[in-house]
């Protein structure tokens, strides 16, 4: 029941059980089941939280394997408090990543953790696992919670903002800018290859002295450049690529993708804050292929 819940919604949980198994199990008890567990999941993290359990989850080749960890939010619907942020955050090794296909990796062992709520429980939450690499990258966009952390707890760690929320920023300020849009592309192409070459700091001095066209292209480009200015130095692109890193969050934006909206996030859907939470936690621990301890969680429970 736990292992269909976190898949399908509760209905189909049920019908997958009448038609496949001929069981009989209504939609509400598979709810019921589920989130039992769930809760039984989140206790066992807060016990691991409170004792300060750090047990070493990826498979690593050596001590030296980088270990990434990234970090992001997205919505869904609650019942209590309409549209609210689930965090998730991912951790997987340099060497768990392989190419499928030209331009195309895929990362095969990650640990998830997600949270419905502060920030703080959060990264209570995802300390526990972060804790036991020596060698660490964390991608993340400029939210300062996750940097005052990062500095706080890791300072050894190398810090990247993610290429793709650079230009991103960039590009609303380019909007407002250049009207033309082959202008536009021209010009944001030139800026990309500014950032990949580790000219940061010369496109900061260029937007200063680029007079703005209108009120909201100034106030854009006045966001662009305090982003940047506040993140300099997570903003070496060409050093880091020299070195082997990744500098986008491609794979936090996917597992917001695969461990929360395909589940959580369906037409219609409306959460209670508990009971998402609560589903969410069985789906992180399938998608880290943690499922055996939710098993010992069932039988130590029986």
């Amino acid at each position: 029941m736990c292992l269909l819940a976190q898949a399908y919604v509760f209905e189909e949980g049920e019908e997958i059980l009448e038609q496949f198994l001929g069981i009989e199990i209504s939609a509400k008890q598979i709810q019921r089941v589920s989130e039992h567990y769930g809760e039984a999941l989140e206790e066992h993290i807060e016990q691991q939280v409170e004792q300060k359990v750090a047990i070493p989850e990826l498979t690593l080749k050596s001590e030296e394997d980088v270990v990434y960890g990234m970090i992001d939010g997205s919505m869904i619907f609650t019942r209590e408090e309409g549209w609210k942020e689930i965090k998730v955050g991912r951790l997987f090794n340099a060497g768990s990543r392989v190419g499928i296909q030209a331009g195309r990796n895929e990362v095969m062992q990650s640990l998830y953790v997600c949270h419905l709520g502060g920030h703080k429980k959060f990264l209570q939450k995802f300390e526990a696992h972060t804790e036991p690499y020596a060698r660490k990258v964390f991608i993340a966009d400029g939210a300062k919670w996750i940097w005052n952390w990062v500095e706080d707890c890791y300072p050894e760690a190398v810090q990247i903002l993610d290429f793709y929320h650079a230009m991103e920023k960039l590009g609303v300020y380019a909007r407002l800018q250049y009207k033309d849009e082959k202008e536009r592309h021209g010009w944001m192409e030139e800026q990309k290859e500014v950032l990949l070459s580790g000219g940061v700091e010369r496109l900061i001095t260029d937007l200063k002295g680029c007079p703005a066209l209108n009120k909201e292209a100034g106030t854009a480009k006045g966001t662009v450049v305090r982003y940047y200015q506040r993140n300099i130095s997570r903003m070496q692109y060409n050093t880091f690529v020299e070195k082997g890193y990744m500098i986008g969050s491609g794979a936090i934006e996917s597992a917001h993708r695969n461990v929360v909206q395909q589940r959580l996030k369906l037409s219609g859907q409306r959460w209670s804050i508990e009971g998402a939470q609560y589903i969410v936690n069985l789906r992180a621990c399938k998608k880290s292929k943690q499922w055996n301890s939710l098993i010992q969680l069932i039988k130590s429970a029986a």
